[in-house]
C-alpha cells in the first residue's frame, strides 16, 4: 500500500509539473523620484537630493523605469507629476508605480503639501497656490486603475513655516490610501523624521538597503526599514506605513523557481524513500537506475557509511555482538531473499557489496558466474564480451549410503579434499584453488573456508537450506574449491535437519 501511494504521488506532481507554464513577462515599474534640497526662502536642506538619487540608482537596479527631478521647481513638480500620471495610465493594469518624495513637506487642514525650492509664502491661504499638493500625485497614480501603487515620503523634517500664522503643525498629516496603494513615512503622523548626519537620511539610507533584498514582500522591507531607523534614532523616529494593496508586491525578485521536469521528481521522490530506509539492498538499486543521477554521490556515500558501519558493529565486544546477531542475519538472510526473487545480475551485485563475507556470498558468486557464462554464450547479448566463469564440475559424485549425514559424522565421498571429513572439518580446510576466478593468493593461499565466510555451524545449516529450494539446484554443479560433493552433504545434512 504504501508503494502504491508513492507512485500516485509521483503521477499527481508529473501532472502538476506538465501544468506549469512559463512565467509571464515581468509587469512595467515606472518611479518618480523627487528630491529637493536648494530651497531659496525657507531653510535648505543637505541630504534630500542625494537620497533622491540614491533611491533612483537603487530603483533602475530593479527594473523600474525612473524618472529623476532635483531642486525642482513648483511648474517643474507639477509637469513631472502630470507626465508621470500619462505614462503610469499608458503601461495598463498590470504596471506598477513608485513616487518618491524627499524634501520639505508640510500639513494645513489635514492636508499635506509638498514644498518646490522656489516656495515664498506669507499667508497659509496662498499653500495651495505655491506647493504641490501631494493628494494630486495619489490621483494620478489612481487614474491609471493599475494593480500597485507605492508613494514614499520622507518629508516630514521641521516646518519651515512655524511663524506663519495657521501653519504651525509639526510633521505629516496620515492620508487615506486608495485601493492597491502602499503609503510610507519617513515617521509618524505629527512627528518629525530626521535630515541625518551624514550622506543619507536614516530612512533612506535603510530603504535603499532593504529593496534590494531578494524576495522579500513590500511589508516585510518596511517593517526592517522601521527596526533599522528605531535602533539607529534611539527610539526617536517610528517610520510610517498604510496599506490598501489586494496584490503581493516584492522589490527584488528571489531566487527562480525550479521546475523540475517530470522524470527529475520521480527521481527525488525515490531517492527520498530510498534514503529514509537505509537499506543498503534499496541504495544499489537506486544507483542501478540513477548511477550518473543528481543524488547518485549522495547515494554512494551513504552506502560506504552503512558499510562502515556494518564492519564497526563486527568489531563490537561478544556481548553486544551476541545481542545483534539475529537482527543482522535476519537482514542479511532477507537481502539474499530478495535478490533471488529478483534474480537480475544487479540485486546479487547489492548483496556482495553489503555483505562481501556473507554466509550466501559463494551462492552469489555462483549465480552471477552464471550469469556472466550466459551472457558470453549468447550472439545476440548485447555490451562487451565477457569471460566465462571457470566450468562446472561434472555431476557430483553421490555420497555412499552409510547413514544420514550429521554434522559430527565423516563424510563418504570420492573427492579426496572432503573425504572422512566432517563437516565441521572439512569448513576449516584450504582451498585448491581459488573460490573466484582472478582472486589474488593473498586472499585465499593457506587460508580456510571458514575465514572467508565466517561460518558457524548456524550459518552453515542456512546455507545446506538453501540447496533444497529448486532456484538453487543449478549451483550444486557449479566449481567448488572442494568439488560440488560439499554442497550435495550440506544439502542431505539440512534435510535430515542439521543434526
Amino acid at each position: 500500500m504504501r508503494g502504491l501511494m508513492i507512485w500516485v504521488r509521483l503521477v499527481l506532481l508529473a501532472v502538476a509539473a506538465a501544468c506549469w507554464g512559463a512565467k509571464v513577462l515581468a509587469e512595467e515599474r515606472l518611479a518618480l523620484v523627487i528630491g529637493n534640497s536648494a530651497y531659496g526662502s525657507v531653510p535648505s536642506l543637505d541630504n534630500p537630493v542625494r537620497d533622491a538619487r540614491l533611491i533612483a540608482q537603487t530603483l533602475e537596479g530593479l527594473g523600474f523605469d525612473v524618472t529623476l527631478a532635483a531642486d525642482a521647481k513648483q511648474i517643474e513638480m507639477k509637469r513631472a507629476i502630470g507626465q508621470f500620471g500619462r505614462k503610469l495610465r499608458g503601461a495598463g493594469e498590470d504596471a506598477t508605480g513608485l513616487f518618491y518624495y524627499a524634501g520639505h513637506g508640510v500639513q494645513s487642514f489635514g492636508s499635506n503639501y509638498l514644498l518646490p525650492v522656489d516656495v515664498a509664502l506669507a499667508d497659509a491661504a496662498d499653500l495651495d497656490l505655491m506647493a504641490v499638493e501631494a493628494q494630486s500625485v495619489l490621483r494620478q497614480m489612481a487614474s491609471a486603475r493599475n494593480r500597485t501603487n507605492i508613494v514614499i515620503l520622507d518629508a516630514c523634517r521641521n516646518n519651515p513655516f512655524e511663524a506663519v500664522a495657521d501653519l504651525n503643525a509639526s510633521g505629516l498629516a496620515e492620508m487615506k490610501a486608495p485601493t492597491g496603494t502602499f503609503l510610507a513615512y519617513a515617521t509618524a503622523p505629527g512627528d518629525v523624521a530626521l535630515d541625518g548626519t551624514g550622506e543619507n537620511s536614516p530612512f533612506t539610507e535603510a530603504l535603499a538597503r532593504e529593496i534590494v533584498v531578494p524576495g522579500a514582500p513590500v511589508e516585510q522591507v518596511f517593517k526592517q526599514v522601521r527596526r533599522a531607523v528605531l535602533e539607529q534614532s534611539g527610539g526617536g523616529q517610528t517610520p510610517w506605513d498604510t496599506s490598501s494593496l489586494v496584490s503581493d508586491f516584492v522589490f527584488a525578485e528571489g531566487e527562480p523557481e525550479v521546475v523540475m521536469s517530470a522524470a527529475e521528481v520521480q527521481e527525488t521522490q525515490i531517492w527520498a524513500s530510498v534514503k529514509a530506509s537505509r537499506d543498503a539492498m534499496q541504495i544499489m538499486l537506486f544507483l542501478r537506475g540513477y548511477g550518473d543521477g543528481k543524488y547518485a554521490d549522495e547515494a554512494r556515500g551513504l552506502l560506504s557509511d552503512l558499510m562502515a558501519e556494518e564492519l564497526q558493529g563486527g568489531a563490537a565486544p561478544a556481548a553486544a555482538s551476541a545481542a545483534s546477531a539475529p537482527a543482522v542475519a535476519d537482514a542479511e538472510t532477507a537481502m539474499f531473499e530478495a535478490a533471488q526473487g529478483d534474480g537480475s545480475k544487479a540485486a546479487y551485485e547489492a548483496y556482495l557489496m553489503a555483505y562481501p563475507e556473507g554466509q550466501f556470498a559463494e551462492m552469489a558468486v555462483v549465480e552471477l558466474a552464471a550469469m556472466r557464462t550466459g551472457a558470453s554464450q549468447d550472439p545476440e547479448a548485447g555490451g562487451e564480451a565477457v569471460a566465462a566463469a571457470p566450468k562446472a564440475d561434472p555431476a557430483p559424485a553421490p555420497l555412499a549410503e552409510a547413514g544420514p549425514v550429521t554434522y559430527a559424522s565423516p563424510l563418504h565421498s570420492e573427492t579426496p579434499q572432503i573425504a572422512g571429513l566432517t563437516l565441521a572439518e572439512a569448513v576449516t580446510r584450504s582451498p585448491a584453488f581459488p573460490p573466484i576466478e582472478g582472486l589474488p593468493e593473498s586472499y585465499w593461499k593457506d587460508q580456510t573456508c571458514s575465514s572467508c565466510h565466517q561460518w558457524t555451524r548456524a550459518r552453515l545449516c542456512t546455507q545446506g537450506n538453501t540447496y533444497l529450494s529448486l532456484n538453487m539446484q543449478r549451483s550444486l554443479g557449479k566449481q567448488h574449491p572442494f568439488g560440488g560433493a560439499l554442497k550435495q552433504a550440506l544439502k542431505s545434512w539440512a534435510a535430515g535437519g542439521c543434526q
